[in-house]
């Protein structure tokens, strides 16, 4: 069956106010919000608790990189606050990443982890690197990574479809691209396999954040009836199967 991947809303913004009006007007398109350094710093886990009350689900992206020891205490005081996926950079080595994977097990297995492979504002031929840090997370333990969607279909390839990727720098066509490098449009994006998209300036900066979130679940809709699961789906059983 074809997968549905999911429209995330990152909430890059100085306060909790902004955010959660923005979540207001946002929620009826879809349930995901990002909370990363910013307004983690300015709200701190009130943030979290503002999202999940307002009946949102939290991608925490912190990019957890310490002693595995940190990373395990990290990760259970998010799970303890309820959220749904979390980040913890490849780059911490194994000894982190499975420490965040067992913090995540041992917390009831409702928190996601996922590995932080390369940013997306690195420019220049970084697909190998991305490819180890995915090959890490997985041989680790953790249920994802966050690479571009220029590399997405390569690491489902390598670790399986069931292996979620996240993928950041989602630019709707004539978008501005900002600091980003390897970017890629809400629909090169979903046919590249991936689980989750995330979207910032896009959706926030816009004069209509609802009406600008709308339009990119739209193409990511669009894109996936156009895969060649969906047109299976749609087409029924091949003749001879039973019903």
């Amino acid at each position: 069956m074809a997968r549905t991947p999911a429209l995330v809303v990152a909430l890059d913004l100085p306060t909790l106010e902004a955010a959660a009006a923005l979540v207001h007007r946002v929620l009826p398109v879809t349930p995901w919000f990002k909370i990363g350094s910013v307004l983690f710093t300015a709200a701190g886990p009130e943030a979290v608790r503002a999202v999940r009350a307002a009946g949102g689900q939290v991608f925490l992206d912190l990019k957890f990189h310490d002693i595995p020891h940190t990373v395990a205490g990290s990760v259970a005081a998010a799970a303890e606050l309820g959220v749904a996926l979390l980040t913890v950079h490849c780059a911490a080595g194994p000894a982190a990443m499975e420490a965040a994977a067992d913090a995540a097990r041992r917390s009831g297995g409702a928190t996601g982890v996922l590995g932080v492979t390369r940013l997306t504002s690195d420019a220049g031929r970084v697909g190998a690197s991305v490819l180890r840090a995915a090959a890490g997370a997985q041989a680790a333990g953790l249920a994802g990574v966050v690479a571009s969607a220029r590399e997405c279909a390569r690491i489902k390839a390598a670790c399986g479809l069931a292996f979620r990727v996240l993928t950041p720098a989602i630019r709707p066509s004539g978008a501005a691209v900002h600091d980003q490098a390897r970017v890629a449009t809400p629909g090169q994006a979903v046919r590249a396999g991936a689980d989750y998209l995330v979207v910032g300036r896009p959706i926030t900066a816009a004069a209509d954040p609802a009406w600008a979130a709308q339009a990119v679940a739209e193409e990511m809709a669009a894109a996936l009836r156009r895969t060649p699961a969906a047109r299976m789906l749609d087409a029924g059983p091949p003749p001879g199967v039973g019903a």
